[in-house]
């Protein structure tokens, strides 16, 4: 009964305005290439930067101005911007559905 309920909230969610919303965003930021050419150069320089810091070194200040650099370029995207606000309006949601099975619990 519960994996019945649980899989038909899930439905529910992924039907919701939020969860739609997300995948449009997703899908407008993957075909926007100047976004995703940052976005992949943001990664692979965060990725050497953990590396670093898991070998106990320091990441160079030039490796930190770079990232906030590119950090900057890509939150003026409308692009990502639209999926960062998917993205709160959808986690909004779920907080809600979290404290109505919490109410539902009580």
């Amino acid at each position: 009964m519960i994996e019945e309920r649980a899989r038909e909230l899930g439905r529910l969610i992924g039907q919701s305005k939020e969860y739609q919303e997300i995948k449009r965003a997703n899908e407008a930021l993957g075909k926007d290439v100047p976004a995703v050419a940052l976005l992949k150069q943001m990664e692979q320089l965060r990725t050497q930067a953990q590396q670093m810091i898991e070998r106990g070194e320091r990441p160079s200040q030039d490796m930190e101005q770079q990232l906030d650099g590119l950090l900057q370029k890509v939150q003026v995207l409308q692009t990502y911007q639209r999926l960062i606000t998917a993205q709160e309006n959808f986690d909004k949601l779920m907080q809600r559905v979290n404290e109505w099975i919490l109410d539902g619990i009580d």
